[in-house]
């Protein structure tokens, strides 16, 4: 997890678009981001997805249109969202979530390069992931 640096400036509003899928951030230095749902969790700061060293990320697939459903206080420092596919151990301190924002296009532009070198997508129904029992919902 990104280190707390006492000269990060703190949110002063975090607001959930639900339509646009994208978390709204205002920080107390004027600055406003907004990030993707799917960026967010495509670079969820958890073991999961980061893995426990350089070099043991995880590419992450199939996260178009992930959601969103809530979103958790963690102390005065962080929030850890809860994602529609399930995931929800991602803790995003002030720090991650302003250096995210200032970022976010060369970061956003990494990621497409690394799944476009995989041959992987961000549609569900072309990862190489086996699909999930139980049936789809009918949505592409």
């Amino acid at each position: 997890m990104a280190g707390l640096d006492r000269k990060t400036p703190n949110p002063t509003e975090i607001k959930l678009h639900q339509k646009s899928r994208e978390m709204e951030i205002t920080f107390d230095d004027g600055s406003n981001f907004r990030l993707s749902y799917e960026f967010l969790r495509v670079y969820s700061p958890s073991a999961e997805v980061r893995g426990h060293g350089p070099g043991q990320e995880t590419l992450q697939t199939g996260k178009r249109n992930v959601d969103i459903k809530s979103l958790e206080p963690v102390g005065n420092y962080a929030v850890q969202p809860v994602f529609s596919d399930g995931h929800d151990t991602g803790i995003y301190s002030w720090d991650l979530l302003y250096d995210y924002g200032k970022n976010r296009d060369a970061l956003w532009a990494d990621y497409l390069a690394r799944l476009e070198a995989a041959g992987l997508s961000r549609d569900i129904d072309s990862t190489t992931q086996p699909p999930k029992t139980g049936g789809g919902c009918g949505h592409h």
